[in-house]
């Protein structure tokens, strides 16, 4: 006898706003895949059990509704499918269709790349929750445990975004899509996700806040291009998710400053840049930490030239970061940018190529002027303790294994040197089994309502308004 799948009630499970409860084909789609879902978050998500965390649960796209705070069993959460406010005259910006309307339905001749883009960008969803899958267990407060299981909320609401996409625009292709998302895992030798930094693992909190920082960064600016996307609903999706993706940067931001600033208390405490025997986190380990995420993030913009790029750009699919604001046609038909690409005998050299081809390189500028503001805060803190310290981004060359720096050994600083002097110097850019085991040794969990592990400095605030020793989640 074959089960009933259990029927839905969308309006109480399930917030939306695109008309759930009338679209019985939608309805049929997705009331198959919510239970595997639903698995999979019980096998691969979040490992610590609680019996209420304070979450913001999204239930409609307005201001009072994007951000409803209250005590929520995490099984229980209500995730939800939002598209912003739909304009009813939204022209296409870019590419060879622009000016005409955006469309509401996916065009026949860019049906596979649309799904292709709408697939990578879902499987970095669940991916991320797998990685921090055990980071419960060593919470250093009840705050920064919060704030995980809101950034893991938010990536299985990002998961049901892109999973509606396909069920609604992409026929048995996407339903076959939208299960696969559920069949890889991040590490998995078998079935690993498609992009390489979700398959890293984050052992530590102060990997989950280099990661929030630096790849989450990545991930604001590959939706930013997609809500530029003349498919109006990827649009309109993306345009919501930029939304949340803001909290899981500030989790990083923030969780890298209460870092340094405790690193920064202690080397003054005991006159000292080694703290490690105080229990505080060096600042070279933090360095080899912005390091390894940061060049690891660089890599999921892709090759410095592509061909792909341009054609999704020319077809509509995918524009530039803030497309509508720069100051050119639009279409890139002509102009030329400049690349440094390293040579074999270890010098650079300028090659001259065209815009279109250099749209990843674009949009990886962007995001590396955006991560100098990380660097900017985290040595503010240092400069104000007064301590003679300071962090940098490495060269965009170091440890890359996409793209033209692959295969070539640059060091931080950009030099290019041979196989032996990287093997030689790799213990001082990026962290050694022994900082990674090092730093796994301060993981220890604090679950005291007021309490926090030693390593890192209280926040300054609270969650909407709470204070710190606020009961964020109940265990």
């Amino acid at each position: 006898m074959t089960a009933v799948p259990e029927r839905i009630d969308y309006d109480a499970k399930i917030p939306n706003n695109v008309n759930l409860k009338d679209d019985r084909r939608l309805q049929r789609a997705l009331e198959g895949w919510q239970p595997k879902f639903l698995n999979w978050w019980g096998e691969m998500g979040p490992t610590l059990a609680t019996h209420g965390v304070y979450l913001r649960t999204a239930v409609s796209v307005g201001r009072e509704g994007w951000a409803h705070f209250d005590h929520v069993n995490v099984p229980d959460y209500r995730w939800g499918i939002f598209l912003a406010e739909r304009d009813l005259d939204r022209r296409i910006a870019f590419g060879e269709h622009k000016g005409d309307p955006a469309w509401q339905q996916v065009p026949g001749e860019y049906r596979a790349d649309l799904q292709r883009l709408i697939v990578i960008q879902g499987d970095t969803e669940p991916a991320s929750v797998e990685q921090q899958r055990l980071l419960g267990l060593t919470a250093p407060s009840l705050y920064d445990l919060r704030n995980l299981f809101q950034v893991n909320v938010e990536e299985g609401r990002h998961l049901w975004a892109m999973v509606y996409l396909l069920h609604a625009y992409f026929g048995r292709e996407g339903r076959e899509e939208a299960e696969a998302l559920l069949v890889r895992n991040s590490g998995s030798p078998d079935a690993p996700r498609i992009l390489g930094a979700f398959n890293e693992e984050t052992a530590d909190w102060l990997a989950f806040f280099m990661f929030t920082y630096f790849t989450d960064r990545d991930g604001k600016y590959q939706l930013g291009t997609l809500k530029e996307s003349a498919f109006d609903p990827l649009s309109r999706t993306c345009e919501f998710m930029l939304k949340e993706e803001a909290h899981h940067m500030f989790v990083g931001t923030t969780g890298v400053d209460r870092v340094v600033a405790r690193s920064a208390e202690l080397i003054r405490e005991h006159d000292t840049l080694d703290i490690a025997r105080h229990g505080g986190i060096p600042l070279d380990v933090i360095q080899k930490y912005i390091n390894f995420h940061y060049t690891v993030s660089l890599d999921l913009f892709g090759g410095e030239t592509s061909t792909n790029a341009a054609n999704y750009y020319t077809a509509g699919l995918k524009g530039r970061w803030q497309e509508t604001r720069r100051g050119d046609d639009h279409t890139l038909a002509d102009g030329s940018t400049f690349v440094d690409r390293p040579n074999p005998d270890g010098t650079w050299s300028r090659d001259e190529v065209q815009t279109l081809l250099a749209l990843n390189l674009d949009l990886r500028g962007e995001y590396t002027a955006d991560c100098q503001s990380g660097i900017k805060r985290w040595n503010r803190i240092l400069a104000e303790a007064e301590v003679g310290y300071s962090f940098a981004l490495p060269h965009v060359g170091f440890n890359r294994q996409v793209g033209m720096h692959a295969g070539h050994h640059i060091t931080p600083d950009g030099t290019i040197v041979d196989a032996g002097t990287w093997r030689a110097g790799r213990h001082k850019w990026l962290p050694t089994n022994q900082d990674l085991a090092f730093v796994r040794s301060l993981m220890h969990p604090v679950y005291e309502r007021g309490k926090i592990a030693s390593w890192v400095a209280p926040p300054s605030h609270g969650v909407n308004q709470k204070p710190f020793d606020y009961e964020y989640v109940y265990l």
